[in-house]
């Protein structure tokens, strides 16, 4: 019965049913289950006697003297005189002639509003009405009234009155489906009365208790969810994973880390023995490293990488930009060199007679570790014995790239993540894989301070950033993002570079980098940046991830208001990774109360993981980075 039709049910026209359907509303059970998106509280009435202008009230009396009148400049007027105990005021509707007709006199009624000056005198200006009736059938007024995502020609105040009776004699139908422990347990209402008092509340309470369900529900049906992709991924392949027990080769291990030129954290220690231990299960892993910026993630995944090609298989790091591809490959060589591995590169910028040897030796077994870009998943690729695959920044590939690397013989399957999320979420949303946490960082690094710099700073900044040059140091300029378009976004940042490279820098030497440049050209200001032949690099986001400058310390960003708290502080994490004092400054222009209070974390606050609850709860889970992806 709930799968009915909507036109089936409704009194309505063939028009609203087509709307209807545009906002995903084609069943009884979809049009029950389209919650409000927010609530007016009106059940508190305004007496006339303590009227205020310019805010929106509820007021209860009844209309008299009702009239319409013609304008001179021809405009339709219905004007009234409303009166309560303690008073009459003034009511005027536009164009609406029909309410003389419509609206009872010396009956009460409910008009909620804006009271205005109009005619030089105040009124209460084209309010909405509504018949005071008994308590339970009051819809529009005199009570919490359910708000929701409209449509042309789909209002709120519509889809409250085709609702409501609904709600009384369909919601019975919905059975209960979530076991009594789990209600009782965690002292929940019943599955009806949510949906019923979702839309409808008969007081604040019941209506929080209702939303508490119907989250609970919707968090746990995710959440089962991810946990079945998790079971099927792990039991459902298992009949194809042919490879042997991966061990534990602590002397390899060990004799690594003692050539390491820094001690590993407590978190690092901790989530290398976490992979090895999954690595040694009878069915594939998938397991995700969540890490700070400079938390040492890299270090674990080739430590991981040695264990894994030790074992006779071969491992591949996919990462999402030629950049950090790059950074990954240097750091993978300057660890592993000593061992004899066969390390190779690969990506877009590769020629075609390197990719064609590299390939032929990826599929005769001659490369141990491969590292490249989504080249990696390219066609013509393949592995002779693929074990492990590692993808870092996970969410930049989308969920058909990962599949095709977790393909290649069923490898054990290790993401990587800069980009800290609650916690919370993250067990939520990565349900299917296991999550290891790096929430420590390496001793010794110093806290990066970090300044939101008024306008009128800004010159007095940037002869500072002069000074901290001529000492030696180096310093990032970050322009953000002004349209989607590439096009839009190089103007921007070349119109900056030009402007601080002619009149505030013109002594210094001034980089330009961003995405529509070629990879050699990238390579090329990248290397010249890293050997301090550029003292300043402007760029766009593209520096986001992989970029390591240990002389750099100074990272301004333009506009950081239009930025997310965790791009902000992947921003951030560009410096700080020398022995010298680093510096973030932010420059925004007018700031909203959001703004401000995200300015002023990125201030407060070093931990990534601390700014992600805060960018949670302003902007919601969406925002975090673009989570949302097919299959979740």
């Amino acid at each position: 019965m709930l799968h009915k039709s909507l036109d089936k049910v409704l009194r309505t026209t063939k028009h609203h049913i087509s709307k209807l359907d545009t906002l995903g509303i084609n069943t009884v059970k979809d049009f029950l289950l389209y919650f409000p998106r927010t609530y007016n509280d009106t059940r508190h009435f305004t007496k006339i006697i303590d009227i205020t202008t310019n805010e929106v009230l509820t007021i209860k009396g009844q209309l008299t003297n009702l009239f319409n009148i013609r304008t001179k400049y021809g405009k339709k007027l219905t004007r009234g005189v409303f009166t309560d105990d303690t008073g009459s005021i003034e009511v005027i509707w536009f164009n609406q002639p029909h309410l003389v007709r419509m609206l009872p006199r010396k009956k009460e009624i409910i008009l909620s509003g804006k009271v205005k000056f109009a005619f030089g005198k105040i009124a209460l200006q084209n309010p909405a009405y509504e018949l005071v009736q008994r308590e339970e059938e009051q819809i529009h007024h005199g009570r919490i009234v359910p708000v929701y995502h409209e449509t042309e020609g789909i209002s709120s105040k519509w889809i409250r009155e085709k609702l409501k009776p609904l709600i009384d004699n369909w919601t019975n139908l919905f059975e209960e489906y979530m076991p009594e422990e789990i209600i009782n347990g965690l002292n929940l209402i019943d599955y009806k009365t949510a949906i019923k008092n979702a839309h409808f509340p008969k007081n604040s309470k019941i209506l929080e208790k209702s939303k508490e369900r119907l989250a609970f529900d919707e968090l746990f049906l995710l959440q089962l969810k991810v946990i079945q992709k998790k079971w099927q991924w792990q039991h459902g392949i298992k009949s194809n994973f042919n490879k042997s027990k991966i061990e534990k080769k602590t002397k390899i291990l060990e004799s690594c880390i003692k050539t390491l030129p820094f001690k590993l954290t407590n978190a690092q220690n901790r989530v290398i023995n976490e992979i090895l231990e999954d690595i040694q299960k009878p069915f594939p892993m998938s397991r995700l490293i969540q890490g700070d910026v400079g938390s040492g993630k890299t270090i674990v995944t080739a430590l991981i990488a040695l264990n894994v090609v030790k074992n006779g298989y071969q491992t591949a790091l996919m990462a999402p930009t030629e950049i950090l591809a790059k950074q990954h490959y240097k750091t993978f060589i300057e660890i592993l060199n000593i061992f004899g591995i066969n390390i190779q590169f690969i990506a877009g910028s590769t020629s075609k007679k390197q990719k064609e040897e590299i390939i032929r030796q990826m599929k005769t077994g001659t490369v141990d570790i491969i590292i490249g870009t989504h080249a990696l998943i390219q066609e013509k690729i393949g592995f002779k014995n693929l074990g492990l695959a590692i993808i870092d920044e996970q969410h930049r590939f989308g969920v058909r790239q990962r599949e095709i690397l977790k393909n290649y013989g069923s490898p054990h399957l290790l993401s990587m993540t800069a980009t800290p999320i609650p916690r919370t979420l993250a067990i939520t949303v990565y349900g299917d894989q296991d999550l290891s946490i790096i929430d420590e960082m390496p001793k010794g690094r110093r806290k990066i301070i970090t300044r939101v710099v008024p306008e009128k700073k800004r010159i007095e900044a940037y002869r500072w950033i002069e000074d901290q040059i001529k000492k030696g140091r180096q310093a990032f300029i970050i322009c953000p993002l002004i349209d989607e378009s590439d096009v839009l976004e190089v103007k921007s940042v070349i119109k900056e570079y030009n402007f601080l490279n002619e009149h505030i820098f013109p002594g210094l030497k001034v980089g330009l980098l961003h995405g529509k440049l070629k990879q050699e050209e990238k390579d090329r200001i990248m290397k010249g940046f890293k050997e301090n032949k550029i003292n300043i690099l402007v760029s766009t986001s593209v520096v986001e991830v992989g970029i390591d400058i240990p002389n750099a310390t100074i990272m301004l960003i333009e506009g950081a208001e239009r930025f997310g708290l965790s791009q902000l502080h992947q921003f951030r994490g560009r410096v700080g990774r020398g022995e010298h004092q680093s510096y973030c400054f932010l420059f925004t222009g007018s700031l909203s109360e959001e703004g401000t209070k995200r300015m002023k974390s990125m201030e407060k606050y070093s931990s990534g993981f601390k700014l992600a609850e805060i960018d949670l709860e302003l902007r919601g889970p969406g925002e975090i980075y673009g989570i949302r992806q097919s299959g979740i």
